[in-house]
């Protein structure tokens, strides 16, 4: 069940509960959907759990967007049905994963058992966001859960696999970032040139494939 809150004079909080569930994720990228291009809404800001609607209040007030969220389940089919599998392809460790070797040590596993593990799991786009395209995935199997750096690094390189906390994200474009980077994919992930932009959407499913050493 959605609870509403005002988050200001043009935005309302909409929650699907504290914690991070397949429920809820389904429920974030419905109503996204649902909401998306309708008259007065200016812009949606979907997270693992909620989504902050902001709506011109001009146009709309609390009342009719809480009106509109709560009509979503009977009016858009779940995402379910249109998501898809993107295999991302992936170089592991050395110079394109320096963090490899510290999440193996955390976890007090192999390198090797933690690229295994990390390619076996399927993930879930929960939402895109920090940069253009940047997906923040569900899924990380809880052995490689790793705290992210203490110190963010100033530059980390487009396509970068990585790691942080209980969740798993690459990163689009180069940019500063903490999180823990096992790999890195020559796949791009967002151009702005294209159509979509971004080669990720929110509901999508994500499987990683190892790159054999010696292979370009």
């Amino acid at each position: 069940m959605a609870v509403f809150r005002a988050a200001s004079d043009r935005g309302l909080l909409v929650s699907f509960g504290e914690e991070v569930t397949a429920g809820a994720a389904a429920s974030v990228a419905r109503l996204t959907r649902r909401l998306e291009g309708l008259r007065g809404i200016l812009n949606l800001h979907p997270a693992y759990a909620s989504v902050l609607v902001e709506f011109d209040p001009r146009l709309r007030s609390h009342a009719e967007v809480e009106s509109l969220v709560r009509g979503t389940d009977d009016r858009v089919p779940s995402s379910d049905s249109a998501c898809r599998t993107v295999e991302i392809s992936v170089r592991y460790g050395g110079e394109f994963g320096p963090d490899l070797e510290d999440v193996a040590r955390h976890g007090g596993l192999s390198p090797e058992r933690v690229v295994e593990l990390h390619a076996a799991a399927l993930y879930l786009v929960h939402f895109l966001g920090f940069s253009p395209g940047f997906p923040y995935l569900g899924g990380l199997p809880p052995e490689l859960a790793t705290p992210r750096l203490e110190s963010p690094r100033k530059l980390v390189p487009s396509g970068s696999v990585a790691i942080g906390g209980s969740h798993a994200g690459i990163y689009p474009v180069d940019s500063p970032g903490g999180w823990r980077i096992i790999g890195r994919t020559p796949l791009r992930l967002f151009d702005a040139a294209a159509t979509p932009p971004a080669l990720l959407a929110m509901g999508d499913r994500v499987r990683f494939v190892p790159i054999p050493e010696g292979r370009p």
